[in-house]
């Protein structure tokens, strides 16, 4: 029997790099978790460490499925959706599968939010202010995306779409809805996969391969500590104010991507060689539009829960550098 304080909350995505952070943070605070992923990007590896723990279930299952959602909605107290198409190399490559698994996803969530009223929080994304100029990026802020021809686009604007259903959702039929605008979060089990640039970054130093910087390098980003932003999701969870507006939850430390290749080389002790990439060689997309600059305003956040990044790029980068040596070489030992 779960104690008067303690809460269920379903996770999607919860095999995910967030999922699995978040569901380590729940369980840790004594909570439920039902964690519910089709392993399309999330990993076993990442919830190996979970699957003997009490109060962990794990569903295998699509986001898109109305029958699982609904009954594992019903048994939750909480929802957090963070399943999602994720990772500009995944999103151009499957632009069908993006908009499918953003939208159609989201609308099954929410609707079993609505049936079993339960409180949901619905990820988002710092792609949602695409070319805006407008820095540091405010939720309020008005948007600029690109052509539809470009399906780099199809990310930001389905994500939007969440957030739009989401807040209808709230306005029309009460729900307590709370969409957050991820930047750039990062950290150990993450991978480089699908364009995750840190991780890639990472594995090319270690290798001593050539360090690939997309671009001229000068675009600058301001990277998250995943364990920063599971702080901030779990505080907007319980905040009982935090439903009907955006969130954005990021650090405000920019740095140039050129910048960071360097910072990679010199940590890792690398030999490798730092190169410029062209987009379109980098994507296979002559079109590939990019932008300058996503800083975020987080004074919303901030002064909802007084939640601000503790960590620091370096040591968000020392966490991930150690973390990726530890896995070669238990890979290394299993292979002996």
């Amino acid at each position: 029997m779960q104690k008067p304080d303690t809460q269920t909350y379903l996770v999607t995505g919860g095999a995910g790099f967030i999922g699995s952070h978040l569901s380590d943070a729940l369980l840790a605070g004594g909570h439920r978790v039902l964690a519910l992923d089709d392993f399309s990007t999330g990993r076993m590896e990442n919830i190996s460490h979970l699957m003997d723990h009490p109060g962990f279930e794990l569903v295998r299952g699509n986001i898109i499925d109305e029958g699982i959602v609904d009954e594992l909605a019903s048994g939750a107290d909480v929802l957090v959706h963070l399943a999602a198409s994720v990772g500009v190399k995944l999103i151009l490559e499957q632009p069908v599968k993006t908009i499918e698994n953003n939208v159609i996803g989201t609308e099954t969530v929410l609707k079993a939010a609505r049936r079993h009223e339960k409180k949901i929080l619905v990820a988002s994304t710092s792609e949602v202010y695409g070319k805006g100029r407008r820095i540091p990026f405010s939720e309020e802020d008005d948007v600029v995306l690109g052509a539809t021809s470009k399906s780099r686009w199809a990310y930001a604007a389905s994500k939007m779409m969440d957030e739009f259903y989401g807040l209808a959702y709230h306005q029309e039929y009460g729900l307590p809805v709370v969409p957050f605008r991820l930047f750039n979060t990062v950290g150990p089990r993450q991978t480089g996969h699908y364009g995750m640039v840190i991780p890639r970054l990472v594995n090319q130093a270690l290798d001593d391969e050539r360090i690939t910087v997309y671009g001229d390098g000068t675009q600058r980003r301001c990277f998250c500590d995943v364990a920063d932003a599971v702080r901030a999701i779990v505080g907007l969870a319980r905040h009982p104010d935090a439903p009907g507006k955006v969130y954005n939850v990021g650090s405000t430390e920019e740095v140039t991507i050129r910048e960071l290749a360097e910072r990679i080389k010199i940590m890792t002790g690398s030999s490798s060689e730092i190169v410029l990439v062209p987009y379109s060689k980098a994507y296979g997309d002559p079109g590939y539009e990019d932008m300058e600059r996503r800083k975020p305003d987080t004074r919303r956040v901030n002064a909802l829960l007084g939640w601000s990044p503790e960590k620091s790029l370096d040591e968000i980068l020392e966490r991930v550098i150690s973390y990726v040596r530890e896995q070669r070489q238990g890979a290394a030992v299993a292979r002996s």
